[in-house]
Formats: C-alpha cells, structure tokens, sequence
C-alpha cells in the first residue's frame, strides 16, 4: 500500500503501527498531492491511504488524488482519513461508485485492525463508510418519531449511499417508484426543517443526485462493455487487473460476401442493414446467456462461459447460432421486399480453454480472450457455407449425435494436424437428418437378397465380390463408413 500524510508524525506513526501487521506493506509515502499521484503512477499499489486535506491549498486533495488514481488504475483501493465528519467527500466519492472506497476519520488510525479491516476491504473491491459519517448524513435531518418504519429504512438506505436499483430490487419495485419515493421524503423533511437541519437535508438531497448520477453512468458503462462485465466490475473492481483461466464455447459469425454486398450497396444503407443485422444477433446471444465481445464489420464474435462461468456454454452457443440463422433468415425476407441484397450467414463454435482479461493501456481496455480457442472459431467460421453453422470435436462432443455430420478431417491455416469439425443439422437447415448407425433394411421386391441376407454371416465368403454387389439394393443410404467396414470384413 501507498501512504499519503502531510504530517511526518502522522504518517510514520501509522506506517510504524501498519509494520504490525503481517499481510500489508508499505512500499511508499507522499506528503502531499502531487507527489501522491507520482508515487502512484510508478509504484501501483493495490491500496492508497491518504488524508484529505494536503498541500497546497489544504482543501481537498486527498480526494482529487484518489480520483485521478482511479482513472488511471480502477482496481486501486482508496482509504480517505479525515479529521472531521465531511460527508460532503463521501457524497462526491459516491459519484464515482463506493466500490473500493473507504472512508474513515483520522482517529481510527490509533485502532490498526480497523485500518487493516478497511484496507483489506478496498484491497477486494469492497467498501465502508465510518459509521459517524453515516450518522453526520442522515441524524440532523429529523425528529425522532417524525417518520415512519418504512419512511427510516429509506432514509437509511440513501445515507448509506445504496444505488436506487438496489433498494428497489428489496423492497420488489421498481426503481422509479423507489426514486419518487425518496424525492417525497426529501420534500416532507424539507418542508418541516429547521435551520440546523437544512444543512444536513442539503447534503442529504446531494447524496441521492450523487447516487442517481452514478446509475446514469452504470447504464453507460452497461453500454461500452461486454453484457456481464459491466456488473463483474461493480460487484469487483480488481477483476479489471486479473486475468482468468476459463473453459468458455467461442462463437463467430460472418456475412458471406459482403465485400460484393458492400461494393454494390449505398453506405447510408448498408450501415442501417449492419445496425438491423447486429440487433438481432445481440438479442439471439443474450438470449443464451452470451456475452458479445465484438462488432467488426460484417463479423460478430461472442462468448458463452465468460465472464461468469456456466456448465453448459457449448449447448448455449448452438442454440444461438440456430436462433441467429433464424432471425437473419427473417431480416432477409424483410430486406427483399425492400429490395435489399440479403445477408449470407456463416458461423464457427468452438470450445477449450483461454485466459480472460481486460487487456490495453490504462486510456483504453478492452474485454479480451487470448488462446488456440478463438483461432480455431475463426478458422471454422471460414468453413460454414452461408446458413451453416461448422462446430469443433470438443464442441460436438456435447451435442446429440443425430444433430451433428462429421465432415472430412482436413489442414487449416495455421495449425499443425487435420482438424476435426462438425455440420450442425438444425430444424429448417437445408441438409436432410443424418441417418442413422445401423443400416436399415432395403425394400426391393425380389428375387433381390432379403433382409436377413443384411447379418454378419451373409457377408463372409466370395458371394460379396460379384454382381451380388450391384442392384437396387445398394441404393439404399448405407453411410459410407459403414460400407467401408463391412468390405474390409469380407476381405478377411
């Protein structure tokens, strides 16, 4: 951790009483905001504790620092030490998310377990607020027995800085009944305050703003990344400094031809067919559980199994890519009766293992899978003729054989050995149902063989080598794996 104090005293008194404590080290101090944010940048610790009020201006420092820390490192944990209850620094943290904050006044620092509870908090993406901070909030700003059960639990609930959406999904409504709500309690302790409460009912309304700005950016943040991450990230700020194994099902589509499309097509069109197109894909991988990693293009890539891991992502990512052929087969309709060239849709599944992780430069991330995985999805994609989806063997391996044709083993580019891959037969996919194993029993009229002349015994003996092996009766849909082992039977 990184400790920041204008005091000399105060500072190496707390590194002295921290030195105690066997799971956190201090690995540098800074005395006022500029050096903070310096020390920050080259050292990166997982954890800041700072006062707030530091040189030059002694105003708020501490929390300015703090924020460009976060900007640059969102996964650092922030400890703020005041000298005296400001729940204003708590309302303005509050606009950047609680999580990963803490804020305790400066007389805890003589309790190092509670310092150490509130590092180890940050440290996970957690947070806590001094309970006299909480009570600075909400205490002043009425009379005892002025509000109901229901009226103080709100009143509790926005002091403690919860998310609007939170107290909603309690209390089983929704989250613009809970904001008129709390807009009607402000107004009734507005409208009975005396003048030592109007300070705190100030602060009080600036809280609620504050929150209510934060959810306006959750919704962004919901928008700018991958479904899933965003509440990944909120729940824990340092997964954004982690990298995961996982085990995930890689799903990529393609429009066949959409260079010539492209060539052909006016742009303005063609951007409001690629925006129709894209929103019906996101609505078939979400429906699965999907997450879409990225548009490129034409293309679109998704991810079932990450960020947060299920058991059955290859199952999900064949249904999405049956429901993705559907709704583009009903763009297509719709696109031909206003003469629009339709889209061609190509898609590649396939499963294993990679490593999950925001990767880029602190100015800009993005959600990424590195491994064999994603090479080998883009590899099959390219295999898939337009309304066919291509699977890995590890793919299939989850699939009922009677959904799935093994198609030759065959070299891709880049990869060592023949690659294993699978057709899948969905319903209403142009190829027939594959048959099944065992040969079925010809219908031919005679004096052709009969059925029984179909068992193991009818096979051995030179009766296979001769004209027996013309007729009707090999036009019967024996797989040709079958035929080749019944020959090599007969040959021994």
């Amino acid at each position: 951790m990184l400790l920041a104090d204008d005091n000399l005293i105060v500072r190496e008194g707390v590194r002295a009483l921290l030195s105690r404590v066997a799971d956190i080290v201090v690995i540098g101090v800074a005395a006022d905001h500029d050096e903070l944010v310096r020390a920050a940048a080259r050292l990166r610790p997982r954890v800041v504790v700072t006062d707030i009020r530091m040189p030059p201006d002694f105003t708020d420092e501490g929390v300015r620092a703090a924020q460009r820390i976060r900007a640059a490192s969102p996964a650092t944990g922030i400890v703020l030490l005041s000298q005296y209850d400001e729940p204003d620094y708590a309302i303005t943290l509050l606009r950047d998310g609680l999580s990963g904050y803490a804020y305790l006044l400066k007389e805890r620092v003589a309790d190092p377990d509670l310092l150490a509870r509130a590092i180890r908090e940050v440290a996970g993406g957690g947070s806590m607020l001094d309970p006299d901070i909480v009570a600075a909030v909400m205490t002043p700003v009425r009379e005892a027995g002025t509000l109901t059960r229901e009226q103080e639990e709100l009143l509790r609930d926005v002091a403690h800085g919860r998310p609007v959406a939170a107290i909603a999904a309690d209390h089983g409504d929704t989250p613009a009944a809970v904001n008129a709500a709390i807009d009607a309690l402000l107004l009734r302790l507005a409208q009975g305050a005396s003048s030592g409460q109007a300070g705190a009912l100030r602060r009080l309304r600036m809280l609620h703003e504050a929150l209510m700005k934060r959810e306006e950016q959750d919704v962004a943040l919901t928008r700018l990344l991958p479904s899933g991450l965003a509440q990944k990230l909120r729940d824990d700020a340092t997964a954004a400094s982690r990298a995961e194994r996982l085990v995930v099902t890689v799903l990529m589509s393609d429009v066949r031809g959409y260079s010539g499309i492209a060539q052909r097509t006016d742009p303005m069109v063609l951007a409001h067919q690629l925006d129709e197109h894209r929103r019906e894909m996101n609505a078939a991988i979400l429906a699965e559980g999907g997450t879409v990693l990225q548009y490129a293009g034409d293309a679109v890539i998704a991810v079932f199994g990450a960020p947060d891991p299920t058991s059955d992502h290859r199952e999900r990512a064949v249904r999405a890519a049956a429901a993705m052929h559907r709704r583009q087969r009903g763009l297509d309709e719709r696109w031909t009766r206003r003469r629009l060239e339709p889209f061609g849709l190509g898609i590649g599944v396939s499963t294993g293992e990679v490593a999950a992780a925001l990767l880029g430069c602190d100015a800009h991330r993005e959600y990424t899978l590195v491994g064999d995985t994603m090479n080998l999805a883009q590899r099959l994609q390219s295999m898939a003729e337009a309304g066919v989806t291509i699977v890995s063997a590890a793919t299939a391996a989850a699939l009922p054989a009677d959904v799935v044709v093994p198609l030759d083993p065959r070299p891709v580019k880049g990869r060592v050995g023949d690659v294993r891959a699978y057709r899948v037969i969905a319903g209403g996919a142009s190829a027939p149902i594959p048959v099944p194993v065992s040969v079925p029993t010809p219908v031919v009229p005679a004096p052709v063989v009969p059925a029984p002349a179909l068992t193991a015994p009818a096979f051995t003996g030179p009766a296979l080598t001769g004209p027996a092996l013309t007729g009707p009766a090999l036009t019967a849909p024996v797989p040709r794996p079958r035929r080749r082992r019944l020959l090599a039977r007969s040959a021994a």
